[in-house]
C-alpha cells in the first residue's frame, strides 16, 4: 500500500525496525515491552490517522 514498508526483526531481547527499500539506513530498536504497546496500539486503531 503506498509503498510504505518496514523490516521487523524479532530479536531475542529486542524487536528491530528498518525501512525496506533503505535497509543501509537507520534502524530502531525497541524493547519487547515497548513494542508490544505500539503493535497493540497500531492493532486497536488507536494511531489512526484522521
Amino acid at each position: 500500500m503506498g509503498g510504505q514498508c518496514v523490516e521487523v526483526a524479532d530479536l531475542p531481547a529486542a524487536v528491530a525496525v528498518r525501512d525496506s527499500k533503505d535497509t543501509d539506513g537507520p534502524k530502531l530498536v525497541f524493547g519487547p515491552a515497548a513494542w508490544q504497546a505500539f503493535a497493540s496500539k497500531v492493532k486497536s486503531g488507536t494511531l489512526d490517522l484522521a
